[in-house]
């Protein structure tokens, strides 16, 4: 039996839900590795590459992450969004905890791929907000951020993938949030992204806000989207 017959085979022995956690799990590494290591590479580089190239790094991850396992789990990697697509009635509550799960050991999983491969530097791609603007405002942003990501992932969603461009429009968002509000907030929009770095470098002063504002942002648009097709 060949190499690739053997591979077939135990893929297909998984249940359908483990095909969705380690989908997860692999997309959720991916994207955290992409944007978080761009942090570490240019701090390695001393900001010669800049901001683009920190939301560019990320906007991959997220399009090849859709692109690959879209349709085994439709491509959270992002604990906000999986609670977004549970209050949208996507998926059931014990699936929830599944999704947490694979999203949660992905990103630490990456933070550790990051320190031993690429860098240690700026705190191995923590998120940070810019204090300089009132916390409201930061708070805020990061919300909006998080909002506008659910938002388009859902679009893509009810419009069946938007003929094949959902990966790069749901990567798109992201790495648009990053360029335009992350000198703000840090646009972060995902708990997971913001958890791994934080707990590997023990910078955890400013976990709060990811691990709040992301799900009120995302959580804002499901129930605004539930609403919408309740009623029509």
């Amino acid at each position: 039996m060949s190499k690739e017959s053997t591979f077939e085979s135990v893929v297909g022995k998984l249940t359908v839900n483990q095909k969705r956690f380690i989908a997860e799990l692999i997309g959720t590494f991916i994207v955290v590795v992409l944007a978080t290591g761009s942090v570490v590479i240019d701090a390695k580089l001393n900001g010669v590459l800049g901001l683009p190239f920190i939301a560019f790094a990320p906007f991959v991850g997220v399009a090849i992450g859709v692109y690959l396992f879209g349709k085994i789990s439709m491509a959270h990697f992002n604990p906000a969004v999986s609670v977004g697509f549970w209050i949208t009635k996507h998926i059931t509550k014990k699936l929830l905890v599944l999704y947490l799960f694979a999203e949660i050991v992905g990103a630490l999983l990456a933070s550790i791929f990051v320190s031993m491969v690429i860098g240690k530097e700026a705190h191995l791609g923590v998120n940070a907000p810019n204090y300089s603007y009132p916390l409201p405002l930061i708070f805020g942003i990061e919300v909006l951020a998080s909002a506008l990501l659910m938002a388009v992932i859902l679009t893509v969603v009810y419009t069946k993938g938007l003929k094949r461009f959902g990966g790069i429009a749901i990567g798109g968002i992201v790495g648009l949030d990053i360029l335009f509000l992350s000198f703000i907030s840090g646009a972060s929009m995902n708990p997971a992204r913001s958890l791994a770095p934080a707990l590997f470098s023990g910078v955890l002063t400013d976990l709060w806000l990811y691990w709040t504002a992301t799900f009120i942002g995302t959580s804002l648009i499901a129930y605004l989207y539930r609403e919408k097709i309740a009623n029509l």
